[in-house]
């Protein structure tokens, strides 16, 4: 049996000594446990319950702020309900019907924050590997946008184009 590895490619000895050997086994060992520490300290923030009720906001702002910054769909959901909305102020629609607008508006806002909520973390525990699951999750996830979104566009279309098909025609 040819063994080409000599025992200090195995052991990979270099002129260095011993003690700047240890010197930098104890540097690695710090760093990796204040690598460890930091992310201990994330975990166990991630866990807090917000002391106040300006942090709930705070944490509740920063939620929608990414849901804006990265997700498309509520970015279009958000313009279309803001042309929605200001239609019906536009056509000076009773309470009611600003109501009902407002809240179906809302009510796709919302499920697209749980979608975006849902994504991330089916994404957390499966990675990058495909799961059948985690497919049906996020499908699920944004049907019901979908549905809420058909409806919400079906209630502005009957309480908006009346007043629309009059101020055009």
């Amino acid at each position: 049996m040819n063994n080409d590895l000599s025992l200090s490619t195995l052991f990979s000895f270099t002129s260095s000594s011993l003690s700047e050997q240890m010197t930098k086994t104890n540097e690695l060992e710090i760093s990796e446990q204040s690598v460890a520490e930091q992310s201990a300290a994330q975990r166990r923030d991630s866990f807090q319950i917000a002391t106040n009720l300006l942090l709930s906001f705070k944490y509740a702002g920063q939620g929608v702020s990414y849901a804006f910054r990265t997700q498309r769909n509520f970015r279009i959901h958000l313009i279309i309900g803001a042309i929605a909305l200001s239609l019906s102020v536009y056509f000076q629609l009773s309470a009611v019907a600003c109501s009902i607008i407002s809240l179906t508006i809302a009510l796709v806002l919302v499920l697209e924050l749980l979608n975006t909520a849902l994504e991330a973390v089916v994404d957390l525990m499966v990675g990058r590997e495909f799961h059948q699951l985690a497919k049906i999750a996020k499908d699920c996830a944004a049907g019901a946008v979908l549905i809420a979104a058909i409806a919400a566009l079906m209630i502005a279309c009957v309480l908006l184009l009346p007043n629309i098909l009059k101020a055009f025609f």
